[in-house]
């Protein structure tokens, strides 16, 4: 097999249910991500383009590892993916050394058949113990219910390592990938010991993270940095939302009681921020390793996650709406090639690392990738006009029960099953709070998104989204 050296090493970090704010919002302590923002390009404005599943992680890893559209990507079989080209396949064919470790959530085979090693790795969701209710974290906080996210004999993200030892997921996965980078660094560098293990190729680590997913579990020390009383409380903290938006009582929805309380919130609130910050050190021990290998500036890093998370905004707790909330996700890219200390507004999908990574590594994209390269737009100078990777506006559809069109001033979410349409201005109300949807003044404006809303449709091959044909003015009664 070729070696490439002179090509840049690829690191990919993937979490599950960041949401876009806890990257840059002062509320979560995030200082190893927040050196890879300053020395690299953020994305304020980066999106899932949905789901056709309850587990929102599943489709969004499907357009990630595919590089394809919602409707496109191939579902969760073994016989969806024939044909199918994931990034590990292409870096490897390219003459990269392929190491994942962490969340797979895909058929298992495509693990073994695209990356040279496997570390250790983990089903889509780390269960906690249960009790004949089921799992028993949740309705928390609520009387009888004494679970304890330190308590490493509930598992979940509680792990045992190779040596027996019980460990946070997150570490078990950090161990992992810093164990590929210093094996690799022991080899010598012109010697090839064996297919998939020659220092002197460049490599395409991926380490996909469960955390923050819940159970929300971590070291005591790392709640301790969040007292509950300093927990702030979202402008949106409804009791409950106002309507069914589709799976108003899917499992998400039923980790802390209904009507919400103050006390839930900041709970889970509270422990979403500790397992964050605790992932954020491990992530920090990673860099600190490309460091003291000195590969930090030949390294390419894209830093993302699948979606976003409510944690009481809207009366919700799960990711299952179109709410910015729960669609947007940070993404950072670094390295070479990258613009450092920069921030982009631009609207983007975050599915799009697939032909950015190619296109920063001088990778051939393999055919069929639908979500464009965002290397124009770190090319692009500050007061240069978007280019066509940037989207005007983004759709993303959640099921057969909901649809968004969201430009940078408005968001349309449509509901088919409470037949509502709801309507924000997004420059007044960042927080999504006022509909405005039977404002008689806006009807034009609502017009114009709707039907920008079915051109996506068309243009995505939408397939159960023909209900959106229907909407009519009892949609926009008070």
């Amino acid at each position: 097999m070729a070696t490439v050296p002179s090509r840049p090493n690829v690191l990919l970090v993937f979490m599950d249910d960041m949401t876009h704010w806890a990257l840059a919002s002062g509320q979560v302590a995030t200082p190893n991500l927040d050196r890879l923002v300053q020395r690299g390009t953020r994305f304020s404005h980066a999106f899932n383009q949905g789901s056709w599943s309850g587990a929102v992680c599943v489709p969004a890893r499907a357009m990630l590892l595919s590089g394809r559209t919602l409707f496109h990507a191939p579902r969760n079989t073994v016989e969806n993916w024939a044909g199918i080209s994931t990034p590990a396949d292409v870096f490897r064919a390219a003459g990269y050394q392929t190491f994942f470790t962490g969340k797979w959530h895909q058929p298992e085979h495509l693990l073994h058949t695209a990356y040279d090693q496997v570390g250790p790795y983990g089903p889509g969701m780390l269960a906690p113990a249960a009790d004949e209710h089921g799992c028993v974290d949740v309705g928390r906080p609520e009387p009888g219910n004494d679970w304890d996210p330190t308590d490493t004999t509930l598992g979940g993200h509680w792990l045992r390592d190779g040596d027996g030892q019980v460990v946070h997921s997150s570490q078990r996965w950090a161990d992992a990938a810093i164990g590929f980078l210093t094996d690799r660094a022991r080899r010598p560098a012109a010697v090839a010991t064996a297919p998939g293990r020659d220092r002197a190729r460049p490599f395409f680590l991926h380490l996909a993270f469960h955390a923050p997913h819940d159970p929300r579990q971590s070291p005591p020390a790392w709640l301790d940095a969040y007292p509950p009383q300093d927990i702030r409380i979202p402008p949106t903290a409804w009791p409950e939302h106002p309507f069914d938006q589709g799976d108003h009582l899917i499992r998400d929805e039923l980790l802390a009681p209904i009507p919400r309380t103050e006390e839930a919130i900041r709970t889970h609130r509270r422990e979403y921020f500790a397992i964050l910050s605790h992932a954020d050190a491990q992530i920090g021990r990673v860099l600190d390793e490309l460091d003291r290998q000195g590969l930090t500036d030949d390294t390419v890093v894209a830093f993302s996650g699948d979606h976003g998370l409510a944690l009481g905004e809207h009366g919700l707790m799960g990711k299952q709406s179109c709410y910015d909330h729960s669609v947007r996700v940070p993404l950072v890219l670094a390295g070479p090639g990258v613009p450092a200390g920069q921030v982009c507004d631009d609207l983007v999908y975050q599915a799009s690392i697939y032909a950015t990574l190619c296109d920063l590594t001088g990778v051939a994209p393999p055919a069929g990738l639908e979500f464009p390269s965002l290397v124009p737009l770190l090319a692009r100078p500050d007061a240069a006009p978007p280019t066509e990777v940037a989207e005007t506006a983004v759709f993303v559809g959640y099921k057969d029960f909901q649809r968004l069109i969201r430009t940078r001033t408005h968001a349309l979410i449509a509901y088919r099953d409470a037949r509502r349409v709801q309507l924000f201005d997004l420059t007044t109300d960042p927080w999504q709070a006022h509909d405005l949807a039977d404002d008689p003044a806006r009807r034009d404006l609502i017009d114009r998104l709707l039907a920008r809303l079915r051109e996506r449709q068309a243009a995505l091959d939408d397939d159960g989204g023909d209900w959106t044909a229907d909407i009519d003015e009892r949609w926009f009664a008070s």
